[in-house]
Parts: C-alpha cells; structure tokens; sequence
C-alpha cells in the first residue's frame, strides 16, 4: 500500500466522498496506491460541485504520477444507493447527490465506466482483500465514524440485500426502549452509542456527574475524550465503557444471526479500542453462542483511511465492466 511513481499498471482511479473530505487515490490490481490526495468535500445546493470536483481530484492524481490513463472509476458514497447502484438515493452528510444519477454524469465526464458503491461495504471489501480478514469469506466489517456502518461479505460476496440498503449495522437496536432518538426515527440504534458523535454526546450529558473531571470546561470530541480516559478520567472511562458494551451486544447480535469468520472492527473511533475492548468482550461472550465467542475472530482494521479506497479499487477490478476494457 506505499506510494509509488511512474508504472505502467492497470489503474482504477478510486475516490471516498466524505461528509468533511474527498480522498482520491490510483491503485493497481496488487492494492498498490501509486498515489493519493486529500482535499475537502465541496459544499453547496448543486451536485455539479460533487461531480466536478471527484474529475479535478481524478486530474490532479493523474498529474502526479504521470501515468497512462486510469481504466475505470469507483466512487464511494456515504449513503444509500439504488438497487443497480446508479443513483444516490439519500446522503445524509451530502445532500445536494440525494435521488442523482451519480454514475451517469461521472461517465459523461470520464468516458470510462464507473462504479458506485456505499462506503463501509468498500471498507469490508478492502479489509478481506488486504487487511484483517484476509484469506476469509465470511466478513462483517462495523465503521465506527462520525455515525456507524456496516458491510457483510457472504461466502466471498459483497451481500447488498433486496433493495441495496444491506449493511446497516448502526441502526440495529441495542436499546429499543430507553435509548435516544436516532436520526433515522428510529430509537436506541448503535449508531447513538458507538459513533464519534455518540462519545461526545454521552460526555456532554454525564459532565454534571463528574464535576472533577478534566473535561470540564473543554472543548469535546473524541479524540479529547479518549486522551482523557486514557489519563485516567473516570468520565472518559464510562463513556466508553458504554462505547464497548453497546458495540458488544451488536456484534454478539450479528454472530448469531450469520455466524462469521471475522469481524473487522474500523473507522477512527476504534482509536478507542483499549479502552472500550474488555466492556466489548463481555457482552459478546455473555450473549453470543458459546461456539461463536470462541470462535469468531474481532479485530481491529489493518488497512487504516485507506480500506474503503482499496475497497472500491478491488470491486472495479473484479465486475464484468473492468475484465471488457
């Protein structure tokens, strides 16, 4: 996965459009990036801003390595896709692509074929191609992020169920009749307790409790947070034992229902691993079968920001439009 100059490899140009970031990367059929870059996602009402920018980050790529023409594009989205995967159906960090034809006005632009793919099932393939799950065929990938995704990999297929919408693990109900409301109408979904905003949330509201913490009077997120609990804040520390015993009870939920190899635990608030892990495993054992807490491997993502890129990469390189060029 190390960056590298001038190669003559099939490329896929590969792009991750973020609620806050745009990431852009060239990749080869070895998972080698050759190149990557960083910039903010374009804001605004007109989804002309999203499509411009993913060609100017395709460009700008391009430019940097000095390479032949990429093969192909796989663009991943936060959010919900059409049952063909040519339409956003809802972005809730980006709604100006809600109900547009994405994939279209890319390969207008483009002239090659492009994919659509949400972006925590990119994540679960990228981690079975080159990270944590490889060499395994039964794959939940859980991204725990600004909010909380999931993909499933089934007998080495990405499962997107009926209609597409597979996958949604952050709004699985791990506290139906206390918990708060979730944004999707929805109440005590994991999402309200495993993501960044549910770390900072959680402290904000249990502040009155610890009139000593270190927190107090602190600007919070959850890398603050975590920093805190790892110095020994008793607020931290029950914040994110919430954290692990909430992601607990979901994975020890999914265990049950499809029994997998792996689970892949990713997304920068697994940053928080060492301090919500024990609270986590608790729960799985206390709840999952016996023969799967002893068997199912959790593990952290090995392949980092860049899971969903090499993800997305991988799924161009394997479909039917790639294998024509």
């Amino acid at each position: 996965m190390t960056e590298q100059n001038g190669s003559k490899a099939k490329l896929v140009f590969a792009a991750d459009l973020g609620g806050t970031h745009l990431r852009g990367a060239l990749v080869d059929e070895r998972g080698t990036i050759h190149v990557q870059l960083k910039t903010e996602t374009p804001k605004g009402d007109s989804s002309e801003y999203v499509v411009n920018a993913l060609v100017d980050a395709a460009a700008e790529c391009e430019r940097r390595l000095g390479a032949e023409h990429f093969r192909a594009s796989s663009i991943l989205v936060p959010g919900r896709l059409d049952y063909n995967a040519e339409v956003v159906v809802q972005a809730p960090n980006l709604h100006s692509l809600d109900d547009f034809a994405l994939k279209a006005a890319l390969e207008e632009k483009f002239r090659l074929p492009v994919i659509l793919e949400n972006d925590a099932n990119a994540a679960a393939v990228g981690e079975m191609w080159m990270g944590a799950a490889r060499g395994a065929r039964n794959v939940i990938c859980v991204t725990l992020g600004t909010g909380v995704g999931g993909g499933i990999i089934l007998d080495g297929k990405l499962w997107r169920g009926t209609d597409g919408s597979a996958g949604e693990v952050g709004h699985t109900t791990v506290d139906p009749f206390h918990g708060p409301q979730c944004k999707c109408g929805n109440s005590g979904c994991l999402e309200m307790y495993a993501s960044a905003t549910a770390i900072v949330r959680m402290t904000s509201e249990a502040l009155d409790r610890f009139p000593d913490s270190s927190l107090q009077g602190e600007v919070l997120n959850a890398k603050a947070i975590y920093d805190a609990g790892k110095a020994g804040d008793a607020l931290a520390i029950e914040t994110f034992n919430k954290v692990g015993d909430s992601l607990g009870v979901a994975l020890a939920n999914l265990m049950n229902l499809l029994g997998p190899e792996v689970i892949v635990i990713a997304g920068g608030a697994t940053n928080g691993w060492d301090l919500f892990e024990s609270h986590m495993f608790e729960q799985i054992k206390a709840r999952a079968f016996p023969s799967l807490s002893r068997t199912v491997k959790i593990k952290p993502a090995e392949c980092g920001d860049n899971a969903g890129l090499l993800g997305a990469a991988q799924l161009a390189f394997v479909s039917h439009v790639f294998k024509s060029l």
